[in-house]
């Protein structure tokens, strides 16, 4: 299967592409750009910098895919690198950076993700896989999100944010805090609300699984003891729910930020 590309289209020397790859009219590569099996570059797309897109990736018109860091002081280098997993849809003037060398240089977004128009995630980002990001929801440098994570529409994400799996994160709330595997924010600051139920029940999570991860939420957010009394208590009690240690590990491997608290 050949290669497509537009006449007005411009593809720097160096640039490597697969096979079935297509790139639309006025679209852009850039020489240091790794284009893997079936992507879709349409009209007027751009991937610059150090940047691999994996099988399938579909990139809008008007996305600037592997732009430089927004760092002061940056200079261009073979650290700053962009990886974008396979599948993943980048509608219409999505901006993804690669990352900073000074931290590594690695943005890494996951596969099989949407990022939805107008949206936005900054430099040393790393995204899991099947994450649903919502319109002009913009992501700071540095964040973490595992896997399914979904975000609702405008959406703002401080630097350095964790994020746990299967989380969701509201429509317009400013997240300034980590947020649990499993959790549910919304608000300006964000707080957290429950659980992303619909998610889990979305997902195929057994009722039974869904019960143990309810019943260890209301333990550890409960109103006796410390924080620190509650998250050993729940550890001990639901031991045996890989679930809910999932939580209990994520708070433990706190380094940087407060958690999103219930209010």
């Amino acid at each position: 299967m050949t290669v497509n590309i537009h006449p007005t289209a411009i593809v720097e020397t160096g640039a490597k592409l697969g096979t079935g790859v297509t790139i639309g009219a006025y679209a852009h590569v850039g020489c240091h750009v790794e284009i893997q099996d079936h992507c879709n570059l349409m009209p007027k797309a751009m991937v610059l910098g150090r940047t691999q897109l994996g099988e399938g990736v579909c990139v809008h018109p008007g996305a600037v895919i592997g732009g430089a860091p927004q760092v002061l002081g940056y200079r261009d280098s073979e650290e700053s690198r962009l990886e974008v997993g396979d599948r993943t849809i980048l509608r219409e003037h999505v901006t993804l950076h690669t990352g900073s060398p000074s931290h590594g240089g690695l943005t890494r977004i996951g596969s099989d993700c949407l990022f939805m128009a107008h949206t936005h995630a900054a430099h040393d980002c790393v995204i899991g896989d099947h994450c649903v990001i919502a319109n002009n929801t913009h992501i700071g440098g540095h964040v973490t999100a595992g896997n399914h994570v979904w975000m609702g529409g405008a959406v703002a994400v401080h630097q350095f944010c964790r994020i746990g799996e299967h989380a969701f994160v509201g429509g317009g709330a400013i997240l300034v805090a980590d947020v649990i595997p499993f959790g549910s924010v919304v608000g300006n600051h964000a707080h957290l609300a429950g659980l992303n139920v619909v998610g889990l029940k979305r997902r195929g999570f057994s009722r039974e699984t869904i019960m143990k991860l309810r019943a260890g939420y209301r333990m550890l957010y409960a109103r006796e003891g410390t924080f620190t009394e509650r998250l050993e208590d729940t550890a001990v009690t639901y031991s045996d729910s890989p679930e809910v240690m999932q939580i209990i590990d994520f708070i433990r491997n706190n380094k940087n930020r407060a958690l999103c608290l219930p209010r």
